[in-house]
């Protein structure tokens, strides 16, 4: 028999507007893309709500947007800000997303944000780990078939 590795599951948006892509940097320091995990009572809820209510939380409510197809698959390791600092390993969905009205609010978990283009943007000077590689995979997507 073989082991199995427990992951926590996100659901991530590149969410573009006007051609640039939004990146958010965390209370931690950290740049990443809006989204998080699902909640222990979200099992049976669609990802289309978890992604309603991340935005919600981390954009705030003022905004509209819309959600395409999932685009990139990520696997994202970290340490927790909690009792024993864990290290603990995220499996997200990326999914393509359009900004279509309305301004970005920053929240006490993000306070700070880049719009990015996607044609310029060196990623590594940025984020990390699997973030980093699903915004490569994301970016050589995106700048293939803008050519």
């Amino acid at each position: 028999m073989t082991d199995k590795d427990a992951y926590f599951v996100a659901v991530k948006v590149f969410l573009m507007k006007d051609g640039k892509l939004l990146i958010m940097k965390d209370n931690f320091g950290d740049w990443d893309l809006p989204g998080g995990r699902l909640r222990p009572d979200e099992f049976e809820t669609p990802l289309e709500d978890v992604i309603k209510r991340k935005m919600k939380e981390e954009l705030g409510g003022g905004i509209q947007y819309t959600i395409g197809k999932p685009v990139v698959f990520m696997r994202h390791e970290r340490q927790e800000a909690s009792p024993g600092n864990p290290t603990v390993r995220i499996f997200a969905v990326g999914y393509e997303g359009t900004l279509t009205t309305g301004e970005i609010k920053t929240s006490e978990r993000h306070p700070e944000f880049l719009w990015v283009d996607p044609k310029n943007f060196r990623p590594e000077e940025y984020l990390k780990g699997g973030w980093l590689k699903g915004v490569q995979e994301y970016l050589a997507i995106t700048n293939k078939s803008s050519v």
